[in-house]
């Protein structure tokens, strides 16, 4: 069996699903109708395709069970498999009400990392070892294009507005991705098109196959790194739903479906709790603004979690205030400091080393005396030396790094309307021009539909251990060069970059520290 790709492929929405959804369902509506939209990502996402939004639940032991669906192809990771039966329908009491489970999926259990195997020779590490190189091994170019988009994402929503001058700003632009090709799946014509060109994919099928290669290499939960990623559908009960639209986001999107009554306090409590679940309770402020609209029709949410030990950690003993000179002044704040052998990067405007976080990375880009943050972004040279760090890029040595580093604990919430639109998808937020119509049949409400709200929460913090960090997106649809030297003092003490990279070097998170 393949992971994420063929376990529970005979599960089905129920074949009476559209007839059971369309009772008392109001054929034709003169208001708008509203759609509200929440997810979670390290990370979170929720994308709400349909007048409302939507919600995901926790089973009794408080994780999430992914159904393996997938698209088809021969990409084998032998070991990452489940046979677990999964049934095709459950109900569940929350807080008085019953929404109805009409899938469910499972994630494959995964080999530990032994932590206490010093000399990494036993069964456990071998096992470990071949799961990990077998989630790596994907098919040839399966990411192309990813890094392309994420750079895109970061380069519009990174930098500073008159809003959020002097302001931390963090974003994932991974969950960003995923949220997208969710989205993708609920359009079509030259609104699906608009979505393809931004994700870099020339078919429908290629971001499928795209998103699972996606999965399979980023969702870790071997004991030495925690990279969740989990999604969801929930429907609203009295809608008619296109049932092949709900199948095709389960399978290539490893969405559960749920159906419950939308707007109530009940299920509003209940979103919120699962939110907080799947982001490690560090969005808990963001997650307390988010409630259910009584005519939501469907909803779409991605997660994700991420939490990573540094390689080597920071002594506590050497833990100590100094001054970090913001744009508005200087302040005090508390900085680790390490001494290791490692490669410095010196680009255009800034120098650059990083940390390892288990699979991944750190990047810590320093700018110039005189170069913003906002410069390297725009410039871009910086999301180069991410990706191709170690083959390509000309101006490097290792040397011994004095490394300074804030402790920092940067949330961001932003509004992504204005971003999405300059990105090519305005024709989505104007119901005249959106094609919505892979949701419904119904043709008064294809005509209603329009994007209308896309917001993105993130926090990613660090101390001296490791790195915890979490997003979430909402999507609502609504029917209306230097001198080398043998050593260097890296001090970060003055607003820096930072991107943390996943096992292939994918860009879970990325953010500008203004003030630790």
């Amino acid at each position: 069996m393949k992971r994420y790709k063929q376990a529970n492929q005979d599960i089905r929405l129920p074949e009476d699903l559209a007839a059971r959804t369309a009772a008392d369902t109001p054929r034709k509506s003169a208001a708008p109708r509203r759609v509200i939209a929440l997810a979670t990502a390290a990370a979170l996402l929720i994308g709400a395709v349909a007048v409302g939004t939507a919600l995901v639940r926790r089973d009794d032991t408080g994780e999430f069970n992914h159904l393996t669906f997938g698209p088809d192809d021969t990409t084998q990771s032998p070991a990452l498999t489940t046979d677990a039966q999964i049934p095709t329908e459950t109900t569940e009491q929350i807080s008085g009400l019953l929404p109805l489970q009409l899938t469910k999926v499972s994630h494959p259990e995964q080999a530990q990392y032994p932590l206490d195997d010093v000399y990494l020779s036993s069964p456990e590490y071998e096992l470990w070892r071949k799961e990990h190189n077998a989630r790596l091994k994907q098919p040839e170019g399966y990411d192309e294009g990813v890094h392309e988009a994420s750079v895109a994402l970061m380069q519009q929503f990174l930098p500073s507005t008159a809003e959020s001058e002097g302001q931390n700003r963090v974003l994932s632009p991974l969950n960003l991705y995923l949220a997208l090709a969710m989205l993708t799946e609920a359009t079509d014509t030259t609104s699906r098109a608009a979505l393809l060109d931004l994700l870099g994919a020339d078919s429908i099928d290629t971001l499928r196959s795209r998103v699972a290669s996606i999965w399979n290499v980023n969702y870790v939960d071997d004991g030495r790194v925690t990279s969740r990623l989990a999604a969801s559908l929930w429907l609203a009960d009295r809608l008619s739903y296109r049932a092949d639209t709900l199948e095709c986001l389960a399978k290539n999107h490893y969405a559960e479906t749920y159906q419950g009554k939308m707007g109530t306090e009940e299920m509003n409590a209940a979103l919120r709790s699962w939110l907080n679940k799947n982001t490690g309770n560090l969005l808990t402020e963001q997650a307390n603004g988010v409630s259910f609209d009584p005519l939501t029709v469907l909803g779409l949410a991605t997660t994700i979690y991420y939490k990573a030990s540094w390689d080597n950690s920071f002594s506590s003993n050497l833990t100590a205030d100094d001054t970090f000179h913001t744009t508005s002044g200087d302040i005090t704040v508390s900085f680790m400091h390490d001494s290791e052998h490692a490669y410095c990067y010196w680009g255009d405007g800034f120098t650059a080393t990083y940390r390892s976080l288990g699979d991944g990375k750190m990047w810590l880009i320093l700018p110039d005396e005189g170069v913003s943050p906002d410069q390297l972004i725009e410039a871009g040279d910086i999301f180069t030396l991410t990706q191709d760090f170690a083959q390509n890029w000309s101006d490097k040595k290792h040397l011994r790094v004095n490394l300074s580093l804030p402790k920092f604990d940067v949330v961001s919430d932003m509004d992504l309307t204005t971003g999405l639109a300059e990105l090519g998808l305005g024709d989505l937020f104007n119901p005249a021009c959106a094609d919505f119509s892979p949701i419904t049949d119904d043709p008064a409400l294809q005509d209603q539909l329009a994007l209308s709200q896309a917001k993105h929460a993130a926090r990613v913090k660090i101390d001296e251990e490791g790195c915890e960090a979490a997003a979430y997106t909402v999507m609502v649809l609504t029917a209306t060069g230097a001198i080398i030297a043998d050593e260097i003092d890296f001090v970060l003490d003055r607003p820096f970059i930072f991107i943390v990279t996943g096992s292939d070097n994918a860009t879970l998170f990325a953010g500008v520290v203004e003030t630790p």
